[in-house]
């Protein structure tokens, strides 16, 4: 059974920042797919940033720039920083590890930028 287990939201006033962590447990393979998406109310949810097992990584145009995604994968860890925030990255932010033909979601964290 694969879990992911998110921390690191909170509230940060605009052009702060934020680093989100994802710790997965379970047996996880290195050929996998692991990201960030986030839900604002009202919204559908949306792709964040994703990285490949081997480190390839792809981000959203609203977040070029200003968010870096990286992982361990030795303790099964992924990163989520985000510099520069704007009220418009409000959202529960999730963690999203694809394997084979799972696909598995954490519970979510809230991250809140006040304007």
């Amino acid at each position: 059974q694969v879990q992911l287990v998110e921390s690191g939201g909170g509230l940060v006033q605009t052009g702060g920042s934020l680093r989100l962590s994802c710790a997965a447990s379970g047996s996880i393979y290195r050929i996998n797919v692991m990201g960030w998406y986030r839900q604002a109310p009202g919204k559908q949810r949306e792709l964040v940033a994703t990285i490949t097992g081997g480190g390839d990584i792809r981000y959203a145009d609203s977040v070029k720039g200003r968010f870096t995604i990286s992982r361990d994968n030795a303790k099964n860890i992924m990163y989520l920083q985000m510099n520069t925030l704007k009220p418009e990255d409000s959202a529960v932010y999730y963690c999203n590890l694809q394997m084979f033909s799972r696909n598995v979601w954490g519970q979510g964290t809230q991250v809140t930028v006040s304007s």
